[in-house]
């Protein structure tokens, strides 16, 4: 084990950082990077509280985190399971960042701001689908916005369909419930119930 432990010690060992690594970085939604927001129909959002981090997985309808001006986000708050850890923590430390992808491109988007909820009833049935409003939107005023290259995507396979994993091959969400509760939920009818259960709830 060599330990890197003091920032000096990290940047001698990875060297310089390359132009276009800091010429990409924006202190503002551009259009090209608006693009690539409005194209996204996933992001995860990291949050940061007293407990510790929290990373999110958000995925609605692409363009779903609406542009309101170049310098504020609006993501819509979805039916969950209510645990609303991102939501606690953004109360608490407004610090927030969206990682964005979108099938098929190999890019990454990142934004790193701060954050807070809104409950306005004008604002959330703006949003609505099939009638239904989500329960709060996060408003994330942007501090900064850079791409993040394809390597990850690429190395990943991400969007290949050959290196995709068949659900057969993973313990269900039912099987990870029943073994963590001795049984008192999940199982088999959980499992068969989903698909049923998340068409209700999707909005």
């Amino acid at each position: 084990m060599a330990r890197i432990e003091t920032i000096e010690a990290l940047e001698a060992f990875y060297g310089p950082v390359g132009e276009a690594s800091t010429a990409k970085v924006a202190d503002r939604v551009t259009p090209e990077y608006r693009a690539m927001i409005e194209a996204a129909p996933f992001a995860a959002l990291a949050t940061v509280g007293p407990e510790g981090l929290d990373c999110s997985p958000r995925g609605d309808l692409a363009g779903f985190v609406r542009v309101l001006d170049e310098r504020t986000l609006l993501l819509p708050d979805r039916r969950g399971n209510n645990r609303v850890d991102s939501l606690r923590n953004i109360i608490r430390d407004p610090r927030v960042a969206l990682m964005f992808l979108i099938p098929g491109w190999g890019n990454a988007l990142r934004v790193n701001g701060h954050a807070h909820l809104e409950a306005d009833p004008e604002l959330l049935g703006s949003f609505a689908v099939e009638g239904k409003a989500p329960r709060c939107v996060v408003v994330i005023a942007v501090g900064e916005v850079y791409f993040q290259c394809a390597r990850a995507v690429i190395r990943a396979g991400l969007w290949d369909p050959a290196r995709q994993v068949a659900p057969c091959a993973l313990p269900t969400p039912g099987r990870i419930l029943a073994a963590m509760s001795e049984n008192r939920v999940g199982g088999d009818a959980y499992d068969r119930d989903w698909a049923g259960r998340a068409a209700a709830t999707m909005w």
